[in-house]
């Protein structure tokens, strides 16, 4: 069955805790933060301080989806202020292969993100040392964006991963509805990362339309 992962970016910044909650009453898989530094992305967001302050309010995992500079300088803290999925741009780092070391040396899982412009191979190089692939379907920053049909892009990672016989999911991030859902879920994702559709709606019902894509 198709995982649900919701990314508070456009939340409740005032009361996040309480968002936490009903969301994981309604149903969500994963809690998603998306942090951001001002330089790997036009934006500022969410550091280890608030995510640590939101770890004591549920049990879901949450997955950090780091969107910084030289994310090897800070995957550590992020690691010990609660994150259980720590993803990083293959775009960001030329030490990503000390990043899946530390990660998973702390028994987290390690995801590795592809911007809508990179290509599938990319990634391949690190397939079996990780445990997802983060696949963006718009260009990382803000919420609210159009989706961008990547159904190609996950094809090909699936069918890698399927012929190395590996394990590693799939996310899928952006601009994702109840539409759009379902061409992602099509291409092979495993898991589904929404924000907009999903804060912006009953939770439970928009949670369950994402499930059954």
């Amino acid at each position: 069955m198709t995982k649900v992962g919701v990314s508070l970016l456009g939340g409740d910044y005032s009361a996040l805790g309480n968002q936490i909650k009903k969301l994981e009453k309604a149903g969500a898989d994963i809690i998603s933060f998306d942090v951001m530094d001002g330089h790997f992305v036009k934006n500022i967001t969410v550091g280890p301080d608030v995510i640590k302050s939101c770890r004591h309010v549920t049990k879901l995992p949450f997955e950090c989806h780091l969107m910084i500079a030289e994310p090897e300088r800070y995957v550590g803290q992020f690691i010990d202020a609660g994150c259980d999925i720590v993803t990083v741009h293959v775009e960001s780092t030329k030490k990503l292969d000390g990043i899946i070391k530390t990660v998973k040396g702390k028994s987290r899982k390690m995801s590795v993100a592809l911007k809508p412009d990179t290509h599938a191979k990319a990634v391949f190089p690190y397939l079996k040392d990780i445990d997802m692939v983060l696949v963006m379907t718009v260009d990382p920053g803000f919420a609210s964006q159009r989706f961008m049909d990547m159904s190609e892009k996950i094809k090909a990672l699936k069918s890698e991963i399927k012929g190395r016989g590996l394990s590693t999911k799939i996310m899928v991030d952006g601009g994702i509805n109840n539409e759009t859902s379902r061409v992602a879920k099509a291409a092979g994702a495993d898991i589904l990362i929404s924000a907009s559709y999903i804060l912006n709606n009953d939770y439970k019902t928009a949670i369950k339309n994402l499930r059954r894509a």
